[in-house]
């Protein structure tokens, strides 16, 4: 897996290439922590490149969603997934915690 993030005026762009699993997932919470510590809390994060995403790494957006929505300071938002990705957040049941977006612009406008 690999994790590249591009501050942007209005948020931060994490984009992610293969596979998110448990032995990856702390990496990407590295990420997400070094990004709310710096004080952005308006995360996109670009899974157009991801063909996997385990229980483990489904928590890692989860967890970074709810620092970022606490005391109403920004949110995550989903852009690109594919549909073995989509399929994968139905069954775990937590499509509605996400906006989802079909690419970076809307989501960057959504902010």
């Amino acid at each position: 897996m690999e994790i590249s993030v591009n501050h942007l005026k209005r948020c931060d762009l994490v984009t992610i290439t293969g596979r998110i699993d448990h032995l990856t997932t702390p990496e990407l919470v590295d990420a997400f922590n070094s990004i709310q510590k710096g004080g952005t809390f308006r995360i996109i994060v670009d899974l157009s490149q991801v063909d996997f995403i385990s229980s483990a790494g489904w928590w890692a957006l989860i967890n970074a969603q709810k620092v970022s929505k606490q005391y109403n300071r920004g949110e995550v938002v989903l852009v690109g997934l594919q549909p073995q990705i989509r399929s994968s957040m139905d069954l775990v049941g937590i499509g509605q915690y996400f906006k989802q977006y079909s690419d970076t612009l809307q989501a960057v406008g959504s902010f």
